[in-house]
């Protein structure tokens, strides 16, 4: 599953396995809520897949959900919390679905919108762009535990694209990405995997 990129950083994406909330479609920003049963087995499926990388680092959100999901993953030892990689603030919408959003708001995209009361587009890709710089300065193989919409963003930027593009990078539960660089044009950032699951890694 390594991909050859010289001594730039590879980022692992991980977004964390199913809650209650990612189930019925609730936007879960800073609610702390807990992992299924099943999440917690979709996150003890990517560990053998995990395992067979050496990290430089392990970087996890403050949420429990996730810092479940590096644990079961096998990486939670070595893990640190990174607040930047928490997921979008979703304010006044936190809790809520995107069809009940849209009854009152039609055409409303959170990637486009923000959220009344949370973060906008532009505080996501500043705080995306910050993270970002301080990986790029990092080398090896660096796993980050995190969420779904903030990934989604994350990966928009890491190829220079505006946070709004994020809507076309869906994420599913305990999936794994890679951000990488293109092997023969070092300074090219990629995609080079996105939103693997257990069943085909």
């Amino acid at each position: 599953m390594k991909i050859a990129t010289g001594n730039a950083a590879q980022l692992y994406y991980v977004r964390h396995g199913e809650t209650e909330w990612s189930l019925s479609g609730r936007h879960t920003g800073r609610s702390d809520i807990a992992l299924t049963a099943h999440g917690e087995a979709q996150a003890r499926g990517l560990s053998s897949s995990l395992q067979q990388i050496q990290f430089t680092r392990v970087l996890t959100s403050p949420r429990q959900r996730v810092r479940r999901t590096c644990e079961l993953a096998g990486l939670g030892a070595t893990a640190e919390i990174d607040a930047d990689l928490a997921e979008w603030d979703y304010g006044d919408y936190e809790g809520r679905r995107s069809v009940d959003i849209c009854r009152a708001r039609p055409a409303w995209n959170v990637f486009r919108d923000g959220c009344p009361g949370g973060e906008s587009p532009a505080l996501i890709s500043e705080r995306a762009d910050r993270l970002i710089a301080r990986l790029c300065a990092l080398q090896g193989n660096v796993a980050l535990f995190a969420h779904g919409q903030f990934g989604s963003a994350l990966a928009a930027r890491w190829i220079g694209l505006p946070v709004v593009e994020g809507q076309h990078l869906v994420l599913g539960p305990a999936s794994l990405s890679i951000l990488a660089h293109e092997p023969g044009h070092p300074h090219v950032p990629v995609i080079a995997l996105w939103n693997a699951t257990p069943r085909n890694l």
